[in-house]
């Protein structure tokens, strides 16, 4: 089955074209690996109202099954990815995120330190990664094995079953 990725760049130096984006072209290869389509790409300020927006936007439209956000996750007073998410999410779904930093942080202890939530609003499940291309890639490498499930149970139809099945593993 093939699912409509979007994600969103949160960096001030990279939407001011002082920093080039390298997370973005990390998530633009691993959805071509796993034979998706990137529905949309942006980048924006570390600004909650415009991280809000991009969001709202993109799951109100339909455009995306799969928001991913990378960056705006850390300590710092201008990461705001996770409040702007949490404004927006109609349901949380804590288990991503936890499974996320728990998976890397066995072998990046740094991985306990982002803030990154995940959570649906209408039909769009978004997940907040951290702002560095490893860390991108190391979250998508865990997240690749649980997507295909959730995003299917994302599109079930109420009432017709498939919603209810689980994979084993």
């Amino acid at each position: 089955m093939s699912f409509r990725i979007a994600y969103l760049v949160v960096s001030d130096r990279r939407s001011q074209g002082d920093s080039e984006d390298t997370t973005g072209p990390a998530i633009a290869a691993w959805v071509e690996t796993q034979g998706w389509v990137v529905a949309a790409h942006a980048v924006c300020p570390d600004d909650q109202t415009a991280v809000a927006e991009s969001l709202r936007g993109w799951a109100d439209d339909g455009l995306a099954d799969l928001i991913l956000t990378t960056g705006g996750t850390g300590l710092s007073s201008r990461d705001q990815t996770p409040e702007a998410t949490r404004d927006i999410i109609e349901r949380e779904v804590p288990g991503i995120s936890e499974w996320i930093r728990a998976s890397t942080g066995a072998k990046n202890r740094f991985a306990y330190l982002s803030r990154g939530v995940s959570g649906i609003r209408k039909a769009t499940l978004i997940v907040n990664l951290p702002g560095s291309p490893r860390a991108v890639t190391e979250y998508l490498s865990h997240l690749e094995r649980i997507l295909p499930h959730a995003l299917s149970q994302l599109q079930a139809k109420p009432g017709s079953g498939e919603a209810d099945s689980h994979p084993k593993g």
